[in-house]
């Protein structure tokens, strides 16, 4: 009699074959969030770009190029010279003085220092735009905090008028763009190697000969960076123009939201909308041309 044997072998397990998701599907639905808010942003854009050419009373159905041609007045090419002359000057003037705020920061050693000095350049960012607007009416006001400084001091007899004018729009634009200008600088500023400062400074170079002719120009892609930050910031601004500002500085945003309020003039404003994207682009593909080249010269004197 035979007898059946006790253990049976076993089969070999079938071999399963991972059909995950594929790295590059992995990325796709990663980018599906920010894709689909560009896409609004995008259609947006498009529908701004139809009303433009559009009539007034038939946005959607008439096509007309007067709104463009009404910015060839010169009333309109003045509202967009100054447009683009404060912002440029308030991108220089912030550019300027956030580069020793940058440096000091990117210089701290101690990570609290760090943390106290980030709070302190945020600080405008976590301010509501409005209210900061509103402060400098309380400082630069006749009555103001400065004016009456001023008078304290005996520098003048009677009060400046600062408000309702560039000057104090200028101000507005520069302190609420600040740190647009000093982040980006800082970050440059901090990868510069503490070798090339201690190699210049052996050289007999003085602190100040080695920030000029070292620190700054291997910082030149983050300064680019911050000033055209600044400039598209402040180009498009509307509160601080319309409140410091009134009616006697007419920036270009300014405009578009008469044309919309009281008017209901939607193809003008749109296609005033339009030259200023176009003109801010413009501006932002010229320095990241630059920004580019600039850092592909010191990748290469590297």
């Amino acid at each position: 009699m035979e007898h059946q044997p006790l253990t049976h072998p076993i089969s070999a397990a079938p071999v399963r074959i991972n059909r995950g998701v594929s790295p590059t599907t992995r990325a796709w639905l990663f980018l599906s969030p920010s894709m689909l808010f560009l896409g609004v942003l995008i259609a947006a854009s498009l529908l701004v770009l139809r009303m433009s050419v559009g009539t007034k009373g038939a946005e959607w159905t008439g096509f007309s190029l007067a709104s463009y041609a009404q910015l060839l007045e010169p009333y309109y090419l003045k509202s967009l010279l100054l447009t683009l002359r404060l912002a440029l000057i308030s991108a220089v003037i912030a550019v300027v003085l956030a580069i020793p705020v940058a440096y000091t920061m990117s210089r701290l050693t101690s990570p609290f220092a760090r943390r106290i000095f980030l709070a302190a350049v945020l600080l405008p960012l976590l301010v509501n735009l409005l209210l900061q607007s509103y402060g400098w009416l309380v400082i630069l006001g006749p009555g103001g905090m400065l004016n009456q400084a001023l008078m304290g001091l005996g520098l003048i007899k009677r009060p400046i008028m600062l408000l309702y004018n560039q000057n104090g729009v200028l101000m507005g634009l520069v302190q609420t763009a600040f740190p647009l200008a000093v982040l980006p600088i800082a970050s440059a500023m901090r990868g510069v190697a503490r070798t090339y400062e201690e190699a210049a400074a052996t050289l007999g170079a003085s602190r100040w000969q080695v920030f000029r002719q070292v620190v700054l120009p291997m910082s030149m892609p983050g300064i680019i960076t911050g000033a055209t930050l600044v400039f598209a910031y402040n180009a498009s601004s509307f509160v601080v123009p319309l409140l410091l500002g009134g009616r006697r500085v007419p920036m270009l945003a300014v405009m578009v939201h008469d044309q919309i309020a009281p008017l209901m003039n939607w193809p003008a404003a749109s296609a005033a909308g339009v030259v200023l994207i176009v003109t801010t682009l413009a501006i932002m593909t010229l320095s990241e041309f630059i920004t580019g080249r600039r850092r592909r010269m010191l990748e290469a004197s590297q």
